[in-house]
C-alpha cells in the first residue's frame, strides 16, 4: 500500500485552523492548545478534511511533542498528497 510522508510545522493556539504553504514547506495553524494531544488530533482532522480521506489513514509518526511533525498518510502517494495540499 502506498503512503506519503509529509513534513509540517504546527502553530498551536491560532485564531483559526488552516494549512498554508511557506518558503520552508507546509505550516498548519491550529486552534487547539498543545495539551493532551489536542493539537495533534486537530492536525490530523485538518489534514483529513483537506485531503478528503479518513482520519484513521493519517498518523503522526515523528514529533508528537514537537512543532515539527512528520505525518504518514496512507493510500496517497507523496505527489498526490502534495498536489492537493499545495494546490
Amino acid at each position: 500500500m502506498e503512503f506519503a510522508l509529509i513534513e509540517v510545522s504546527v502553530q498551536p493556539k491560532s485564531s483559526k485552523s488552516i494549512i498554508v504553504k511557506t518558503e520552508k514547506g507546509l505550516k498548519a495553524y491550529l486552534n487547539s492548545p498543545p495539551v493532551d494531544g489536542k493539537a495533534n488530533a486537530e492536525c490530523i482532522r485538518l489534514f483529513s478534511e483537506t485531503l478528503k480521506i479518513a482520519k484513521s489513514r493519517i498518523s503522526v509518526i515523528k514529533g508528537e511533542k514537537s512543532k515539527k511533525k512528520i505525518l504518514k498518510i496512507e493510500g496517497l502517494s507523496k505527489n498526490a498528497a502534495e498536489s492537493i495540499l499545495l494546490g
